[in-house]
Formats: structure tokens, C-alpha cells, sequence
């Protein structure tokens, strides 16, 4: 299963506000979430990040770093089944920024 992304995207102030979109990071990002990323200068593994699809260009997607190297950034879904990451296009040159924050909608919050 493809996932669908990012549903919406706002800029705000150096900061992109996206709602995610699809099942690639179940479960701790889910379809209905939003983020809040910032670009950074130094990415790391594990963090989550927003990136442009390398086949699709303008389509955004969610991902967590799984390693750095000199071809770029591997990068990984948390839902395996769900994702289309790293194992389908290989390392991407460069992420749109980290996420920094989660807010889940009002329904689902704990």
C-alpha cells in the first residue's frame, strides 16, 4: 500500500504546519495527525522528518531517519507494510525539515 503523505502543508514564520495523511508512520504519527517541522541544519538518525518524495516532485512525505550517509539520508516508515521510503527509491539527497511537535486531533488526544 502506497501511503498518501501529506494532506496539508502551511508555512509559517521558517515553520511547516502538515497534516499527515496514510498509515507509513503508525503508530506514532497517524492519518488525521498534524506536525509541525523546522528546517535544520544537522539531521540525525531517528528523527523524523519531512522530505519530498524523490518520484513524485512537489509531494511531501513523513519520515524517520534511519541512517546518514554520504549519498544522503536513508530513510524509513514506521509501519513497514504501510510505506513507501528508502527500500523503494534508495537515500534522498536532502529533507525539507525535522518535526518538532505533534498535535493530535481533539478526538483521539489522551
Amino acid at each position: 500500500m502506497c501511503p498518501r503523505g501529506v494532506g496539508h502543508t502551511t508555512r509559517v514564520l521558517g515553520f511547516r504546519y502538515l497534516a499527515v495523511a496514510g498509515a507509513s508512520m503508525a503508530p506514532g504519527l497517524r492519518d488525521g495527525d498534524w506536525v509541525l517541522a523546522r528546517r535544520v541544519s544537522r539531521v540525525r538518525a531517528g528523527d523524523v522528518v519531512v522530505l519530498e518524495h524523490p518520484g513524485r516532485p512537489g509531494f511531501l512525505v513523513v519520515k524517520r531517519v534511519d541512517a546518514v550517509g554520504p549519498d544522503g539520508y536513508w530513510v524509513l516508515g514506521d509501519a513497514a507494510e504501510a510505506s513507501t521510503d528508502s527500500r523503494h527509491f534508495g537515500p534522498v539527497p536532502a529533507v525539507l525539515g525535522r518535526v518538532v511537535w505533534r498535535v493530535r486531533p481533539w478526538g483521539r488526544v489522551r
